[in-house]
Formats: structure tokens, sequence, C-alpha cells
């Protein structure tokens, strides 16, 4: 293995308020998508857009515990957000290549606004959807410019903590959107949950208003040509005029993109072989694990054991406060014990615990029961170890892994790639779920860990590490992995002997 590459520099206060505001996009993406499964178990919300759900939630006809919710435009509200999410994703990627990451950052903080008044002023399930399409659109928006806008305005040394500050700030989105549901879910009159979907404007309002103001970063200057001022912002978010020698990799790296002028056909090329694969793996593996059908439906997970309203808002809650906690401590310690450690540490912290739940729902649960006060304990200590686990690893290093693995070249098309497989996979199951756990009962906890074994080995067997690799110089882990080598290898000689046309 080579010596890693160290470039001069340091945290810059400059920086580093750049990078909080610009994760404040993390922070409306966990709100956004989490508070709409608590709304969706609010009585009120229910009677005036679901009422068929409404009747049969108190009804006294027998209903399977698993199958009370099972409802496909249930699941419109909450997953239509990544259908646009997923189709704004590929505008996305041209704004973010053509005008900068900057300027992607501002779209997205536009359709967050319009997207929430229209949420919290819906008098019918179209304007409702409607407002959640609009939020999607942002999401697609911030979700392609702002994991590359830390990876590339962070230090080498420090980009897993600065990239850690997206999926930080989702989990604290996540957090705050259960903590104001549960304070929603009582007001007088029925209309807390309109309060609940228009705050999604308030940290939109901060990030639309601080992003014309944001830096560009440095890689996107270069791509955009103009070298002078890149060079300067080098050296300003540095700290620090040696910056010589990162400079000339982004301006290499930044000759080779100007000579492609088609990404998406490009990183289809040998040589880009493992860069396509994760950028495909990787967010399909991440929502394979079923953090976000739990994200999305905790609160019904909670009802379906027999908990009230009340209590399974504060459930969501709680798991909300592990999942955070453990992706604070992940950002604190990943630059120094590596993606790959903290990858399997979390595989065994989330697999475990859905074999314990689906063993203990099975069991006790039954088609009408419902969980004893213990049982029910256990089962919510299984779902914090589970978030735990997910905070610890996956939730955080899905998106820094994609974001630091792709060179400039292919970088926004790959990140297109990734954000666009996130939304298919993760609308696919937030689509499916309620049927699925109609279908599956207790055996769906079964189906998720099966998957997360398999995927902690494909990361044991086919991801290289990437701590302390500068983004610029990434393509040597592939050209030293036992697997990879041989199409990078291959495609780079390939590509000797071939020079691509217009």
């Amino acid at each position: 293995m080579s010596e890693p590459v160290h470039y001069n520099g340091k945290i810059t206060r400059f920086v580093l308020l750049s990078s909080v505001i610009a994760a404040t996009g993390g922070l409306i993406f966990g709100y956004g998508t989490g508070v709409a499964g608590g709304v969706a178990s609010m009585g009120p919300f229910l009677e005036k857009f679901f009422p068929a759900i409404y009747r049969q939630m108190n009804e006294k006809r027998v209903v399977s515990n698993y199958c009370k919710f099972d409802s496909q435009l249930l699941t419109s509200f909450t997953s239509s957000v990544l259908l646009s999410g997923l189709l704004a994703t590929f505008f996305a990627s041209s704004a973010t290549r053509a005008l900068g990451r900057r300027a992607s950052i501002l779209i997205g903080g536009l359709a967050f606004i319009a997207g929430s008044a229209l949420g919290g002023a819906a008098n019918n399930i179209y304007m409702l959807i409607f407002g959640r399409l609009l939020l999607g659109v942002g999401f697609g928006f911030t979700n392609q410019s702002v994991p590359l806008y830390l990876s590339e305005m962070a230090p080498p040394k420090y980009r897993g903590a600065f990239n850690f500050g997206f999926q930080l700030c989702i989990g604290f989105g996540g957090l705050l959107s259960s903590l104001v549901n549960y304070g929603t879910v009582n007001i007088s009159g029925g209309w807390g949950w309109r309060l609940s979907l228009a705050l999604v404007a308030a940290p939109a309002f901060i990030l639309t208003v601080w992003a014309p103001f944001l830096p560009e970063t440095p890689n996107s200057l270069v791509q955009q040509g103009d070298q002078e001022n890149a060079k300067r912002m080098l050296q300003k978010i540095r700290g620090t005029n040696d910056v010589e020698a990162e400079f000339d990799d982004l301006i290499t790296a930044s000759n080779a993109s100007k000579n492609i002028k088609h990404p998406f056909k490009k990183i289809l090329q040998r040589k880009y072989r493992p860069q396509l694969v994760m950028s495909i793996a990787i967010p399909f593996f991440q929502q394979v694990t079923g953090i976000s059908v739990i994200s999305f439906y905790a609160p019904i997970l909670f009802l379906t054991t027999g908990s009230g309203v009340s209590a399974s808002l504060m459930s969501s809650v709680v798991l909300g406060l592990a999942g955070t906690a453990m992706t604070l401590l992940s950002a604190l310690i990943v630059d120094k014990q590596g993606r790959k450690a903290l990858f399997h540490i979390g595989g065994i912290l989330m697999f475990v615990p859905q074999m314990m739940i689906g063993g203990v729902m099975a069991a006790k649960l039954g088609d009408q029961g419902e969980l004893s006060k213990g049982y029910g304990v256990l089962v919510l200590i299984m779902m914090c170890i589970y978030s735990a686990g997910f905070g610890l690893s996956w939730g955080p290093l899905g998106w820094l892994v994609t974001s630091e693995i792709f060179p400039l070249e292919i970088r926004s098309a790959a990140q297109s790639i990734n954000v666009a497989t996130s939304f298919l996979i993760t609308f696919v199951f937030a689509q499916t779920f309620l049927s699925m756990l109609c279908c599956f009962k207790a055996s769906i906890f079964f189906f998720f860990a099966a998957w997360v074994a398999v995927m902690t080995a494909f990361v044991y067997a086919f991801l290289p590490e990437t701590k302390d690799v500068p983004i610029e110089k990434m393509e040597k882990i592939w050209r030293e992995h036992w697997f990879w080598k041989k199409f990078v290898d291959d495609g780079a000689e390939y590509e000797g002997n071939k020079t691509e046309g217009p």
C-alpha cells in the first residue's frame, strides 16, 4: 500500500461555517422524511385525508395488527417525495456541474419553502401530495450537491468528519420531526399536523437566505475555468498560501474532466467499473437495511404492537436520539478508525436486533394481540440498538464514501446515479412497506436482517479503505485492490488506445 498523500492546510472558521450552513440541507431531508410517518398516525389527519383508514382504526371488526394501515394512498403521501426527488436529481446533476454546487443548494432551498407551505395549507389530498412532490425536488438538488460540497471543502484529513455533518443533520432532523409530532398531536382543534408539515420551512428559509453567500468550492471553480479565483478560494479555506500540491491535482483532474463530453456514457467504461458499481450498490444497501421505512413508519410500527399514539411518537423520539448520538460518535472516530471498521461494527449492531425483534413479534404479538409492557420495552431497546448501528455506519458512511470516491470528470454523473438509486429503492420500499408488513408480518425483520448480512460481507470483500486518501488521488485505492485492479488497469490501457469522440 502506498503512503497517504498529504496537503497543507487546517480547519478554518471560514470553511467550518460554510459547511455548517450547507449541511442544513440534511436537516431538512431528515425532518421532511421523518415527519410524514408521525403525521400519518394522527387521528385528525387521517380523518381528513384518509377516512377509510381512520374508520378501520376505530371499528371493532377484527383486522390483523400488521394490516391496519395497509393503504396505497397513504403510502403515496409518504413516498411521493422520493419519486420527484428521483426525477429531480438528474436535472440537479447538470445544474451542479454547470452552475456550481452553491446554485444547486439554492434551488433546493426554494423548492423546500414552496413544498412546506403547500403541505401546511393543504385542504385536499392533491394539495398535500403536490406539496410532498415539491419537497422531493428540493431533496433531489440538495442530496446531489451538499455531500459533494462538504467533501470538496473539507481538508482531506478531516473529510469524513465534515461529510458526517450531513448525516448528523439528517438524524437531528428526524429527531426534531419526532419531537414536533409529539408536541403537536394533542393540540386542540386537530390542526397540529399542519404545524408539523409547515415547520420544514424554518431550516429551508435559513438555507435559502444563506446559500447565495456560500463560497463556491475550488473544485467547482476550476471545473468552470476560473483558476485564479479557485486558487484564492483554496488558500482561504485551507488557511495557508502553500496549496500548490492540492491545486495542481485539482487542475489535473479538471483537465481530464474537460475532455468528457458525455459523463453518463463515460462512467460505463471499464476503467470506471468500481465507481459505477459502488454508486449503485452502496445506496441500494443503505436502503435495504430497512432504515427508511422504519424512519417513515416508526410510529405506525409501534401502534402495531399496541402502543397508543402519544407513546408511539415518544418511542420515535427515543429512536432518533439513539441514532443521532451514534452518528456524532462516528463523526469523531471515522477519520481515525477508518470506514470499513465502522461498516463491520454497524452491520453486527443492525443484524442482531432485527433478528430478535422478528423473533419476539412472531412469538408474542400474533395477529390480534398486543405485546406486554416488558416485551414492548425489549422491542424498543432492540430498535434503538439497530438505529445506533445505522447511525454509526451505513447512515453517514453511505453518503461519505460515495461523495469521495468519484473522480472529477464523472463526479456529478456518479453522484446522480448514487442519489437516484437511493431515491428509487427508498420509494419502492416506502410504497410497498405497509403491504409487505401485512403480508410478511414479523418476518419483515428477518428479510431486512438477511440484507444486512449480505451488505456487510460485500463491504468486507469489495470496498477498499478510503481513510487519509485525498479526493483527487482516490484512483490508487482501486489499482491496489485485489478485485478491482484488473478493471482499472485494463481500462487505463484501453483508454490509452482510444480517444473519446464528441
